[in-house]
């Protein structure tokens, strides 16, 4: 392979000379280059318009095409998508990377439909996924073995599982065709994926990653290592969440032999927009781009932010910091790195739940990337500012203040929680759950208060959003720890999916 141009953006650069042509457009889409959004009208004619507000959707129209001559095709590239993503698996260190312009979502469904190709295939799938990943166990008719992840005591935050649960699943089910897990965590939480995929690469079998909150791993010495680095097969990764191209835009990574890279291509063909956006592509292009001249430097900015409101959180005893794991304590702590940009805080006195903690930050300007019942989660990024990071802190103050000072620094006062309602009851490794799309029959459930649902079998998913990942699966069975966790959520006013009632006071579960 030549070398590479990594100054260039071949697909963004291809947009720009398409924009510079003027050409009449006798093709989709119908917006014609933003033109629909001129003032002027038929002959001339003034009309009523909002032109000016409409000024930014018109730039972005400009370089809003199809696959028409030099723009490629995403499904078939062979010229500047082409060029665009063999920069990327260079930036990245893939041997072959796939733009996404579905999110991590169509990543996802992707892979597990590449590595289960027959209804039944058992996939090895740590319990606390994403909802995406359900549902690419339903598309497949796959059949999950759920290894449940371990706990941080501390804060009560499930992480992955440990590579002795995964060896010990792939020794129960050697017919498995591989393991998907999630890391990081929505928190920022990951394990050492070097020793898991060892141990799967051991037995045969494909490690799956689904990297979306870690794009950005790998790319500087603070950050930890990236899944492909570690050794996974196939790794998606939501490059808008943590890096800096638009909503909706990831990547898909493969190295080895191990995937099947033609039918990956035809499931991408499948579940991919036959009309792909080329502005969603675009950012991808010049994100890498960025991040390839840039080099570590790119994040120095953010690094530094984070770093001043971690060490400024200190003056505020009254919150605490999910802290760095311990280094050199082999075989302790349910998690062994932490992403420097993912800051989580509670309010150690109880006063307030994390839901009231981020409705009242959000008052004050500052709006979190999530909460649950404990816990707010703050995102910084590369393109955070040290003005982000004293806002923020400034904005904790003044909750502080509001309550006065705490007067010791070991304040332990807890809320009253049920977070760690895996770790009760959930077995270490399921026998294989059959997913499957057809519905259950309307005169095959029932919905019943919280109460009532005790020791039934649940026939809805239950998913907190975010994270989106489910707390409950159809066919799963409901215990106690895990109606007194809804209830709470119910009385805190989390937003739910997949529930037919959001406000969590009655499930739907399989008629007896």
């Amino acid at each position: 392979m030549p070398s590479l141009n990594h100054e260039r953006a071949p697909l963004y650069e291809a947009l720009l000379e398409y924009r510079e042509r003027k050409n009449r457009s006798f093709h989709v889409p119908g917006h014609k280059n933003g033109r629909v959004y001129e003032e002027q009208g038929q002959n001339g004619q003034k009309i009523r318009s909002f032109a000016h507000e409409q000024e930014v959707l018109r730039q972005l129209m400009a370089i809003d095409v199809t696959e028409i001559t030099g723009t490629d095709d995403l499904h078939q590239p062979t010229g500047v998508i082409r060029d665009a993503q063999e920069l990327a698996a260079d930036c990245f260190g893939a041997e072959e990377t796939y733009f996404l312009v579905n999110g991590s979502t169509v990543g996802n469904l992707a892979l597990i439909l590449t590595c289960c190709t027959e209804p039944g295939d058992v996939l090895i799938v740590q319990r606390n996924v994403h909802k995406s990943i359900l549902h690419g166990l339903m598309l497949a008719g796959a059949h999950a073995v759920f290894v449940t992840p371990q706990l941080d005591a501390p804060s009560g935050l499930p992480t992955a599982p440990t590579v002795d649960a995964i060896t010990e699943a792939l020794e129960r089910h050697p017919a498995a065709k591989g393991v998907l897990l999630c890391s990081p965590n929505y928190y920022g939480m990951g394990v050492d994926l070097q020793a898991i995929a060892e141990a799967v690469h051991a037995h045969g079998k494909q490690l799956l990653i689904d990297e979306a909150h870690g794009a950005h791993y790998g790319l500087h010495p603070d950050l930890p290592a990236s899944a492909l680095q570690c050794g996974a097969d196939g790794v998606v990764q939501s490059t808008h969440k943590m890096l800096s191209s638009l909503t909706m835009s990831a990547m898909l990574h493969v190295q080895g032999d191990r995937l099947n890279g033609g039918l990956l291509k035809q499931r991408l063909a499948m579940l991919q927009s036959s009309s792909p956006s080329y502005p969603l592509m675009a950012s991808l292009d010049v994100c890498r781009r960025w991040l390839h001249t840039r080099g570590a430097d790119a994040f120095t900015r953010g690094l530094e932010a984070v770093s001043w409101f971690r060490s400024s959180m200190e003056q505020l005893p009254c919150y605490s910091l999910l802290p760095q794991p311990a280094q050199g304590v082999e075989g302790e702590g349910a998690y062994s790195s932490l992403d420097p940009f993912k800051l989580t805080v509670r309010d150690r006195t109880g006063r307030y739940s994390g839901y009231e903690l981020q409705e009242k930050l959000e008052e004050l300007g500052c709006v979190p990337e999530m909460s649950d019942v404990v816990h707010v989660v703050f995102v910084f990024t590369l393109g955070s500012t040290m003005e982000d990071a004293k806002a923020l802190f400034h904005a904790l103050e003044q909750i502080h203040s509001c309550y006065g000072e705490v007067g010791n620094s070991h304040i332990s006062i807890e809320k009253k929680d049920h977070t760690n309602f895996l770790h009760h009851t959930s077995t270490l490794i399921s026998d294989p759950v059959p997913f499957r799309l057809q519905p259950l029959a309307a005169d095959a459930w029932e919905t019943v208060s919280l109460e009532q649902a005790i020791h039934r079998e649940v026939a809805e998913m239950v998913i907190p959003y975010p994270p989106g990942i489910p707390l409950l699966y159809p066919g799963e069975w409901i215990t106690e720890e895990m109606m007194l966790f809804l209830e709470q959520l119910s009385q805190q006013g989390a937003k739910c999916q997949g529930v037919h009632d959001t406000t969590l006071k009655t499930l739907r579960v399989v008629k007896k």
